[in-house]
Formats: structure tokens, C-alpha cells, sequence
């Protein structure tokens, strides 16, 4: 059964949620894929504590998971939103858009200026992510361009161009 919920209780991940994140990655998608590379960041220093956010059902089961670890465009720091995870039975109810805006909100509050995104360019647009391309900011592995999006967290903080270093776990 599903609930419908106008607003969602957002907060960062404490110890008691590592299952449930996993859970919630688990039944989001097809593979283990985006539960290892949760686990694996854990243990990665691009680890940032806080920026790992869960939104929580009127039972305060969480419900969805926003993960932010460090990249660098560049030689700057920034950010990566990934992955991102909904269970199923609460997709398209704004759990997932909750829990991406509390950790875009905490790590602008933490002076944070840069974040990417390898998403669905129909998604991500929603909070305020353009295309990296159109700031000279590349990946060296090919993906559609549409789909590689920053955000500058801070308007005066115009985005800095250059190629993103994902942290290990990723692979690229």
C-alpha cells in the first residue's frame, strides 16, 4: 500500500538507516549496481558525513535516499548527486524530490558551491540543473550530452568548466 504525502521528514542518514538505504536501492533498481557503490562511497574518502539524506514516511520508515560525495571539476571541488532511490511503492509522491532538495540545501548551508548530476535530463532540470556542457564541463567516458548536468549552488559562483573526477567507487 502506498501513502500520499504532501511533505516528507528529511534528515541525514544515522547509522540505524544504512539497511534501509539499502533496501531502498535494492527494490529501486534492476541490479545491486547503485547498493554496492552506496556501500562502497561509505568507505571512500570522497565520504562527506551529513550529505547522505533520507526522506521518511508518516512512520518514519525512510522512503528514499540522496547521496552527495565529492568530485572535482576540474581541480575545484564539487559534488556528485548519486544515486539517487525511491522505493517503488513511493515513487512519483515526492519523496525522492524531498530528499534531493534537503541535500542540496545542506550542502549549500555547508558553502558548497558545485553539483553534478549524470541523470534523466527530463528529472533534474526540476532543481535547478543545466547542462554541464554549455559551462565546458566533460566526462571522459561518452554519455548524452543532455543527460550530464551542474548546478552552481551559490548564483554568484558561476560554474567552472573542466572534466569531472568522480570518486573511485565509480569506475570513471
Amino acid at each position: 500500500m502506498t501513502t500520499s504525502q504532501s511533505s516528507w521528514d528529511t534528515r541525514a542518514e544515522t547509522g540505524a538507516d544504512i539497511p534501509a538505504i539499502r533496501r531502498i536501492n535494492l527494490a529501486a533498481f534492476e541490479t545491486s549496481a547503485e547498493a554496492d557503490l552506496v556501500d562502497a562511497l561509505r568507505r571512500d574518502p570522497s565520504w562527506i558525513d551529513g550529505l547522505s539524506l533520507v526522506a521518511r514516511d508518516d512512520h518514519g520508515t525512510p522512503v528514499a535516499h540522496a547521496l552527495l560525495t565529492r568530485c572535482h571539476i576540474g581541480e575545484v571541488p564539487a559534488l556528485c548527486l548519486a544515486p539517487c532511490a525511491v522505493l517503488p511503492g513511493h515513487q512519483r509522491r515526492g519523496a525522492g524530490s524531498a530528499a534531493i532538495r534537503a541535500a542540496l540545501s545542506t550542502a549549500r548551508e555547508r558553502g558548497e558551491r558545485f553539483v553534478t548530476v549524470l541523470g534523466h535530463p527530463d528529472y533534474y532540470p526540476r532543481f535547478g540543473f543545466g547542462r554541464a556542457s554549455a559551462h565546458g564541463i566533460g566526462l571522459t567516458i561518452e554519455v548524452p550530452d543532455e543527460a550530464l548536468m551542474a548546478l552552481a549552488l551559490v548564483p554568484d559562483h558561476p560554474l567552472p568548466s573542466g572534466t569531472i573526477r568522480y570518486a573511485a567507487p565509480f569506475g570513471i
